[in-house]
């Protein structure tokens, strides 16, 4: 069970990981209140965890061009 739970925060919820490591604050309670404002709203919350989750892979591969690795050269 433990290696899904891993899984799925690495994989599905980059974004609330990520803001946690930020924002000195725990994962799971961006995670809880995420879920809370997706219901309240309808959904629309949705988008935004996209657009950041869009971002986040945008900025990993500009990082990865402008410092290519020595196997990369």
């Amino acid at each position: 069970m433990n290696k899904f739970r891993y899984f799925v925060e690495d994989q599905i919820f980059g974004v609330c990981a990520k803001l946690g490591e930020k924002l000195n604050f725990p994962a799971s309670s961006i995670r809880k209140y995420f879920i809370y404002a997706t219901f309240m709203t309808f959904g629309s919350p949705i988008i935004l965890y996209l657009v950041l989750a869009f971002w986040m892979e945008i900025r990993q591969h500009w990082r990865k061009h402008n410092s290519p690795t020595i196997w990369e050269l």
